[in-house]
């Protein structure tokens, strides 16, 4: 076998996660504005982990996007989250905190899920383990990196506008 072929082998195959980036140690945010993730705002559903996912982004406003995500398994909600992306010192950062069905958070009450800004492309914003990915006026991507059990899942979530 010829060696570049093994090393693109090699490559794909240890490369699980393809649409989502991890900050670097040292390396700070770049620059940007909610007005360059506005296009999330609106009502969004799509299918995940056996279920129907539904997100609701409202539009920018006093700094921030807030949205709420909900999981429907079999009718019943698995559960939810709340969160927003703001603007922070000239640039943007993404925070979530999880809920069960019952609304019985899953994170301490002072903590919170922060994922920083990486990268501004044409059509993606990249955070630490989250991209938002602008599709069409009617359809966006999110791809997350979920940990469990010691190992790293990359996920896509396909929303369609309602």
């Amino acid at each position: 076998m010829k060696p570049f072929l093994v090393l693109f082998l090699f490559a794909v195959l240890s490369c699980k996660a393809q649409n989502t980036m991890s900050l670097k140690e040292g390396e700070n945010s770049p620059k940007a504005a909610l007005e360059e993730i506005s296009w999330m705002e609106g009502h969004w559903k799509g299918e995940a982990f056996g279920g129907i996912t539904e997100e609701i982004w409202s539009p920018p406003l006093g700094g921030s996007m807030m949205f709420s995500f909900k999981l429907v398994v079999d009718g019943v909600v698995n559960f939810y989250e709340l969160g927003h992306i703001r603007q922070l010192n000239e640039t943007l950062v993404f925070e979530l905190k999880h809920f069960g069905g019952d609304l019985i958070g899953w994170e301490e009450k002072e903590d919170v899920q922060r994922f920083n800004l990486i990268k501004v492309d044409e059509n993606r914003l990249y955070f630490d383990g989250f991209t938002f990915e602008y599709v069409s006026t009617n359809e966006i991507n999110i791809y997350a990196l979920i940990h469990q059990d010691g190992t790293a899942e990359e996920v896509k979530f396909n929303y369609k506008k309602q």
